[in-house]
């Protein structure tokens, strides 16, 4: 009954709206000047800002300048920007752990989520398009839901009004090829905003091997985002933004491979011969409208994502004599619905904050499989392969609600409390109530405290479930020992975190964070086949802890940063997807925590920039490098799951600009040359042991790269 009521309170916030934005003024009294729009257009940003504030949660923000002067600029990836966060720890397939969790990432753009593409490789979001970039850690305040180890809120290039654009040539080590483009303006009212990018390397996914130069590894991939806002009114917006992501990957090789299986007569693959590929697609889009109107400010955001992954097997049947399994894999899923977040100032000393998303995902698994008959022993019986399709698909519905109240007690003292109620309908049918409280204090000038505690709850990824027919592949290589499935099930925590942020001088401020969290039903994901998709699992029971470290430092020419984390994950008793592991593993996690694949003890990150005025410009050298202690690793003595670690390692980034001021065609120009893994340091990220690790993959070796940037 509560659950019917708050959605029903939510649902009349939204069937007002239209109410609410009539009683707006109208198109035609809107600000015809352009100073006027430019005005209007950031006081709604700071409207919309307002409505989803991060209190006491630790945000680690980014701006624009900090993208373009990091090694790299804005041609690196959004995890190589991510990774200099604190507590953030690089892992392989372009992917990171916050808080050494795996996944449990949300995405949003201005403020809107949207919703999480199949895993893979390539990058949905890049920072070209990105004005700033947030992430989000700790207790999260109630209007965040689902996906909370951490929140990537990305603040989109809009186009400010003006009108211009830029042109950009990245390249180097690694056959690296990667032009940019974006273009923005105005019409009156009108805001647009478009970029496009393509990339193209020869080192698209890890290298299986330390060598330099992997094989078969070319990927070639194209990106594009368009933005439009139109200011109907002093108080209302409505912005419609998009965008895609399409990637084609070649699955790197790993020589020496030995061959377990005959096919029609032949059993030797050369495996540096494998002909293995990855296609990815994701498009999304998202309509907007915002309202502001003093102490009432709302937006209504209607989403829609369609993401697909296909995976291809060497046609000449390689994967069959290595692996006696070849699987044709397609998987899509579609995800719409809507999102509604509003706020309310109520009082000089209450602001109510209130929201609704519901989603509905259709998602769909089709993969065929080339096995052989093998005996009761599992010896092979025939050198003709079997093919077995094994197809199925879902409907799922999240929904969720929150309300909670900003308090200021006092001019130095608040207290953000409240509750959100969450349920999802999918492989699980799964609800919880969620309260979140989180304390500021800031008892003297350049102090802040923070104190929180937050009850999340977390749904499995939909799109990464496919419910296997076990029974359709017995008798056969790709048989599993484990016949039980149990069904994946959404993970609940009891989250803990405390605080403080120290200013020691002006620019100069230091920060210490601790956590902790006690986990029922912990979500892990592992790569169990040879499609390069991870599936989901659950331990019963988990824990987490971690302390935080970092500093920084800005003040004139000089910007400075440095983090240092240490922390752990472990879980007990794994309870779903029993099938994907061998008896003994099973058996000793039943009993015993065990650390998680991607835990990892030490992570440290930093950097230093130097902006120098040379007289035609600026130049701007800066350096950054990431430390990391080593994820887990199989035992040395054969005994516990993830009971090794591999070795620590450092990587270091330079990079120098020179951005010109000059007349003319000069004016706007910028050259840059960087250099990553500047000591050319051989590293593994994973060695393919461990609960849920496929292959080796090693960090990039030393690259080369210049780039040429024009802004008009």
């Amino acid at each position: 009954m509560r659950y019917l009521f708050l959605l029903g309170v939510a649902c009349v916030a939204l069937s007002s709206a239209p109410v609410l934005a009539q009683s707006a003024a109208p198109v035609a009294s809107a600000p015809g000047d352009q100073g006027e729009i430019v005005v209007t257009a950031r006081k709604l940003d700071e409207a919309r800002d307002a409505i989803l504030p991060a209190l006491g949660a630790s945000d680690y923000h980014i701006d624009r300048k900090i993208l373009e002067n990091q090694p790299g600029g804005v041609d690196r990836s959004l995890v190589q920007v991510l990774v200099q966060a604190p507590g953030v720890t690089l892992d392989s397939y372009g992917s990171i752990h916050v808080r050494n969790e795996h996944g449990n990432l949300q995405y949003r753009l201005n403020g809107v989520i949207v919703p999480e593409s199949i895993s893979g490789f390539g990058a949905t979001f890049d920072p070209h398009v990105a004005d700033s970039v947030d992430l989000l850690t700790g207790t999260l305040p109630a209007q965040y839901g689902y996906r909370t180890s951490g929140v990537v809120s990305l603040k989109t290039r809009s186009g400010n009004f003006d009108n211009g654009g830029d042109v950009s040539l990245y390249g180097g080590s690694h056959g690296t090829v990667e032009p940019n483009g974006s273009v923005h303006g105005n019409s009156g009212n009108l805001n647009y905003f478009a970029s496009a990018s393509y990339l193209e390397n020869d080192l698209g996914v890890e290298n299986p091997t330390g060598a330099r130069d992997a094989i078969h590894d070319h990927t070639r991939q194209y990106r594009a985002f368009g933005y439009v806002s139109d200011i109907l009114s002093d108080s209302s917006r409505l912005t419609v933004f998009g965008g895609t992501s399409i990637g084609y990957f070649q699955i790197p090789n790993n020589p020496g491979q030995p061959s377990g299986y005959t096919l029609n007569g032949l059993s030797s693959f050369n495996s540096a011969a494998l002909d293995q590929n990855q296609r990815e697609i994701t498009h999304y889009g998202v309509v907007a409208y915002q309202y502001a109107g003093g102490a009432l400010n709302f937006e209504i955001a209607p989403f829609i994502r369609y993401s697909q992954t296909q995976y291809t097997p060497d046609p000449q049947g390689g994967d069959l004599i290595l692996a006696g399994v070849a699987d044709t894999s397609r998987l899509s899923s579609l995800a719409a619905g809507v999102q509604f977040d509003g706020s309310d100032k109520v009082s000089d000393s209450h602001t109510l904050r209130f929201g609704l998303f519901v989603q509905n995902e259709r998602t769909r698994s089709n993969v065929t499989s080339q096995v052989f008959r093998v005996d009761g022993s599992g010896h092979q019986t025939s050198d003709v392969p079997l093919s077995i399709n094994d197809a199925g698909g879902r409907n799922g519905q999240l929904y969720g609600i929150y309300l909670q109240d900003e308090w200021s007690l006092t001019p130095t003292f608040t207290l953000n409390y409240g509750v959100r109620f969450d349920a999802v309908r999918a492989y699980t049918s799964e609800q919880q109530l969620s309260p979140r409280v989180n304390m500021v204090w800031k008892p003297v000038r350049g102090t802040t405290l923070h104190l929180g505690y937050a009850r999340n709850f977390t749904p499995p990824p939909q799109e990464l479930i496919a419910a296997p027919t076990l029974a359709l592949f017995a008798g056969t290589t790709k048989a599993t020992t484990i016949g039980t499935a149990g069904p994946v099930k959404a993970e609940r925590e009891h989250y803990f975190d405390v605080g403080v942020e120290q200013g020691l001088a002006p620019g100069l401020k230091i920060g210490l964070d601790t956590y902790y969290k006690i986990k029922r039903n912990l979500l892990d994901e592992g790569q169990f086949g040879p499609s390069l998709v991870l599936s989901p699992f659950n331990y019963a029971q988990g824990y987490a802890w971690g302390v935080e470290l970092s500093a920084s430092y800005t003040h004139g020419p000089f910007d400075l940063y440095a983090n240092v984390a240490r922390g752990q994950e472990k879980g007990k008793n794994i309870v779903s997807s029993q099938y994907f592991f061998a008896a003994d593993e099973l058996a000793y996690i039943a009993n015993h925590y065990i650390y998680t694949d991607h835990s990892q003890r030490w992570t440290a990150s930093g950097g230093a920039t130097v902006t120098i005025h040379d007289g035609i410009g600026t130049l701007v050298p800066t350096v950054d490098f990431v430390y990391g202690d080593g994820l887990r690793a199989a035992d040395p003595a054969g005994i516990v799951p993830n009971g090794g670690k591999l070795s620590a390692y450092v990587t270091a980034n330079m990079g120098i600009a020179q951005n010109l001021d000059g007349p003319g065609w000069v004016k706007g120009l910028s050259i840059r040359f960087d250099v990553t893994n500047l000591f050319d340091k051989s590293y593994l990220l994973r060695d393919g042991s461990g609960v849920g690790v496929g292959a080796p993959q090693y960090g990039a070796r030393r690259g080369i790269f210049v780039g040429i940037h024009k802004a008009f």
